[in-house]
């Protein structure tokens, strides 16, 4: 059983890494454009002076992009494999296991969705405003 509780928390340290690559889309990506759209090309221009790396990453966007995917990929087979793995029948660690499970899930999920946030905002929505 302590096999299975490793494996569901490495899952779930697989899926903070993936919440941590895809935020680096929104960073690349998501917050310049929403900054711009809303007129505060100063703020972006003072967020730029203080943190240039933020233009390393869009400048390496694809490269960005393709590891926060091969992240999410590799954290959702994780997460497809650790849905079926026993829980103990010791209730608190049964309990802590259920636990473990939902929060893995419910950070993959959240991480999915910043990833597609920032992909529109990366790849489709310059479509749209050219």
């Amino acid at each position: 059983m302590a096999a299975e509780i490793n494996q569901l928390q490495a899952t779930k340290r697989l899926n903070l890494l993936s919440l941590f690559t895809s935020g680096s889309t929104l960073i690349c990506c998501a917050l310049p454009a929403t900054l711009v759209a809303i007129g505060s090309v100063a703020t972006l221009t003072s967020l730029i002076s203080h943190f240039p790396q933020l233009i390393w990453i869009s400048e390496h966007k694809p490269e960005v992009f393709g590891l926060a995917g091969a992240m999410l990929l590799l954290a959702g087979w994780m997460q497809w494999r650790a849905r079926l793995l026993p829980c103990p029948a010791d209730a608190q660690l049964a309990a802590l296991c259920m636990q473990t499970r939902r929060q893995s899930l419910w950070i993959y999920w959240v991480s999915v969705v910043i990833f597609l946030i920032g992909s529109f905002f990366a790849f489709l929505a310059p479509l749209f405003i050219t």
